[in-house]
């Protein structure tokens, strides 16, 4: 059984949602492939930057998306010796949003295919599995392999579009390798209770003792992170929740009391943090996207924000090549380049400052020899606070909408 569209996404995650969202309103057909029923997923990324409400803002879509449940935090700071220091401080840019917003990926992602949904020439397909490319007879990339409620099938397309994630399976199908950018870092992901009379530190890292434990403030509940070398898990299981809990009550002294919230290792969820990324970014009839094409790491919580970003830019650079296709013009595959060489540098530029926050301020945390000197930095250097504002809020090379949207009629808004 086989089926046509122009553009193929394999992956519903912010890429792939944002993307088709993008295609969608500008009159490209365009499918939308999630693995999962729903999009509902624990420790996903659900940090919304300055920038990409930006984005938001412009698809019109900004006064919905704070109608959802949400946090806004306009600092990020590091406690160390008992001493709190802001490296960002988003107040300080001159922008329309000079904050981050906390809101759960499963209502971002259903707040943006809802909005795709209204143009006719969008579908969404749930509960299907993208499991490799489809080749025609000159080896161009011609489709997707996928499995669903209905079993195996083929959906044919001009394009192709890995946004699945880290563990791309069409990246492996395919035959691309990302090149590791450093070594891999392990992040334990958990929450604790939060009570009213809690500090409102909004994004807090706390260094100490050889140890690292970041709290977000979601509110209602803290969510909370422990950073270790590769292989943190196994320790946390060798040495017990005990010390686990003792460590956290050491350095977050006010959830002592709330330590014993963590009472099984089945509420412990560890992500390997590792930064990679391909050198080449596309084939004839195929691009890769988001965490696909670059996996971050969840410092500074680039991931999402990068994903939106290169959503943007593909839609502004192909779209109009798209629409030509549809009309039965040959699609020209160089275009594909154009998306890498716009946003190669805002990655390569975004993993380095992971790399270097890593090195100079994580790994000697962790090595217990002493206090990392990266945040007196920024307690000395007010530049420097705002050019990390700058940095997290905006990215390298922020991207803005340049396609018009098409009504469902055809004309354009």
């Amino acid at each position: 059984m086989t089926e046509k569209t122009t553009v193929c996404i394999a992956g519903g995650g912010p890429a792939g949602a944002v993307l088709g969202l993008l295609l969608a309103r500008s009159g490209v057909d365009v499918v939308v492939l999630e693995k999962h029923a729903d999009f509902h997923r624990d420790f996903r990324g659900d940090t919304v930057h300055p920038a990409t409400l930006q984005i938001l803002d412009e698809l019109g879509l900004i006064e919905k998306f704070h109608a959802l449940p949400h946090q806004k935090v306009s600092t990020i700071g590091v406690v160390q010796d008992g001493k709190r220091i802001d490296i960002a401080d988003f107040r300080r840019l001159k922008v329309r949003y000079p904050y981050m917003a906390f809101v759960p990926q499963w209502d971002f992602l259903d707040l943006v295919t809802a909005e795709a949904k209204k143009y006719p020439g969008f579908r969404l397909l749930m509960n299907t599995e993208a499991l490799g490319v489809v080749r025609d007879e000159d080896g161009r990339v011609a489709g997707l392999r996928v499995r669903g409620p209905e079993g195996e099938r083929q959906i044919r397309s001009t394009l192709v579009v890995a946004a699945d994630g880290r563990h791309s399976v069409i990246r492996q199908d395919a035959g691309f390798v990302p090149t590791l950018i450093g070594r891999s870092l392990d992040v334990i992901f958990f929450t604790i209770s939060r009570r009213d009379d809690d500090p409102d530190e909004g994004i807090c890292v706390r260094i100490g003792n050889g140890k690292i434990f970041g709290a977000t403030d979601r509110r209602t509940y803290w969510q909370m992170s422990y950073e270790t070398s590769t292989g943190g898990m196994d320790k946390v299981r060798r040495e017990g929740l005990d010390k686990f809990r003792a460590d956290l009550a050491e350095l977050v002294p006010f959830l002592a009391d709330r330590a014993h919230d963590v009472s099984s290792l089945d509420q412990l969820s560890p992500l390997e943090a590792r930064i990679d990324r391909l050198e080449r970014w596309h084939e004839p009839g195929l691009l890769f996207i988001g965490d696909a094409a670059h996996a971050m790491s969840p410092v500074a919580g680039f991931g999402v924000n990068l994903a939106v970003q290169d959503a943007v830019a593909t839609s502004n650079l192909l779209t109009d090549a798209l629409l030509r296709a549809q009309e039965g013009r040959i699609f020209d595959d160089s275009l594909l380049a154009r998306v890498r060489r716009r946003r190669k540098r805002a990655v390569a530029l975004s993993q380095g400052l992971q790399r270097a926050t890593q090195k100079f301020g994580i790994d000697e945390a962790l090595d217990g020899s002493g206090q990392p000197p990266a945040p007196k930095i920024f307690e000395k250097l007010g530049v420097a606070q705002w050019l990390m504002s700058r940095v997290i809020g905006l990215g390298f090379r922020p991207e803005h909408v340049r396609t018009q949207e098409r009504a469902p009629e055809g004309t354009v808004r």
